[in-house]
């Protein structure tokens, strides 16, 4: 009767240690699935922004400098190493920056602003920056609830044994955390 019970009790503590195990994976899987769909939108953003800048290009010759950089943080962030997220994402907010640069363009151009290619374009860019921002914040959901389970008794023990390692969160810049000036110039804007 007591290596029955003995028997009993390991195979408990092995279906506890295997749910444990496979709910760590699982946490980890969907941390690499949410990086994985910022990917995929930052691909979306570097396959819209050739075609942004050559309509863009045609109305603003002297704007050079502007899509120069655009192009090259573009290309930049297709040489960034796989597991480098906060890399990646560095280079993702300084090209969201030079990309703000492309759309005060417009506002010098109307004719750009009306142009039914660049509108298709920029609405399609900032459904994209839309759903980068989303993917974002679905990644350190995802980061802090894998993380959390590192941290949390008993699953710690079973991660520490397995060699899990914690995810790292996405911060936002420092100069995009600084408070925006607002001034109104004489004429009421």
């Amino acid at each position: 009767m007591t290596i029955l019970i003995i028997i009993a009790v390991v195979v408990v503590i092995g279906l506890i240690w295997m749910s444990i195990y496979n709910g760590l994976v699982r946490s980890r899987m969907q941390t690499q699935e949410s990086w994985s769909q910022i990917d995929v939108q930052l691909k979306r953003r570097n396959d819209l922004i050739p075609n942004l800048l050559e309509t863009v290009k045609g109305y603003a010759k002297f704007e050079q400098g502007t899509l120069e950089k655009v192009v090259s943080l573009r290309n930049a962030l297709t040489q960034v190493p796989a597991g480098d997220h906060q890399q990646a994402m560095e280079i993702s907010d300084q090209l969201t920056t030079s990309l703000k640069s492309v759309f005060a363009v417009a506002e010098a151009y109307p004719d750009l602003k009306a142009s039914a290619q660049y509108n298709k374009l920029m609405d399609e860019l900032t459904n994209t920056e839309n759903k980068i921002a989303y993917s974002r914040q679905l990644f350190n959901t995802t980061t802090a609830n894998y993380n959390t389970k590192l941290q949390s008794f008993p699953s710690n023990i079973v991660a520490k044994l397995h060699h899990f390692q914690p995810s790292e969160f996405l911060q936002t810049p420092e100069e995009e955390k600084a408070v925006v000036k607002v001034s109104f110039d004489d004429q009421g804007l």
